[in-house]
């Protein structure tokens, strides 16, 4: 017979291996960095190993997963936009441009969207590229319906003015789906 140090441990991993690739893949499309998105996604799960009888208590596990992700993200924005002015002192941007009209589409989208601030940008991501209803999306960002509701309509509207169409959450959907790599849905 298992301890309970034994049942959470196999809760714990049962958690890990449904929900690592969605998390790394919320990663990846919250801070537009492929590289960086499994070391958050570990981070975020080792922080919830720690914290893990607390988690497993929760009425939405995954949602706090999510946020736990999210604000790993936001933090690791706020520190690469520090740097990001620092290095503009002393080199210039150049611009990234691209041949193929497909990839051009996702970069696009994912330029736009890395315009966006942050709680916007999560709101879209996770409403229009996760397909997470509102309510999920408001425990997954630790905010109101309301504010999720107001934050994806006006994230909508700026990526709408920014990429001129009219079909922005086809558009949005699409290009994660391509440009977030091989990370599917766990549900």
């Amino acid at each position: 017979m298992g301890t309970v140090d034994d049942d959470a441990a196999a809760e714990f991993r049962a958690f890990f291996e449904r929900h690592y690739a969605e998390l790394s893949r919320l990663a990846q499309l919250l801070t537009g960095e492929a590289d960086a998105a499994d070391d958050l996604a570990a981070d975020a799960l080792l922080a919830l190993w720690h914290r893990w009888d607390r988690v497993r208590a929760a009425d939405h596990p995954v949602a706090y997963a999510r946020g736990v992700v999210a604000n790993l993200a936001r933090t690791r924005i706020r520190g690469a936009v520090r740097e990001r002015r620092r290095i503009a002192l002393f080199w210039s941007q150049r611009e990234e441009r691209t041949e193929n009209p497909d990839v051009a589409g996702v970069v696009d989208v994912q330029r736009a969207l890395r315009g966006l601030p942050f709680r916007k940008r999560a709101c879209v991501v996770l409403r229009h590229a996760f397909d997470l209803s509102e309510k999920d999306t408001a425990l997954a960002l630790g905010i109101s319906v309301g504010t999720v509701k107001s934050q994806t309509s006006k994230g909508m509207a700026e990526l709408q003015r920014s990429l001129g169409s009219r079909d922005v959450p086809r558009r949005v959907h699409a290009a994660m789906a391509r440009g977030a790599g091989s990370g599917g849905r766990n549900r």
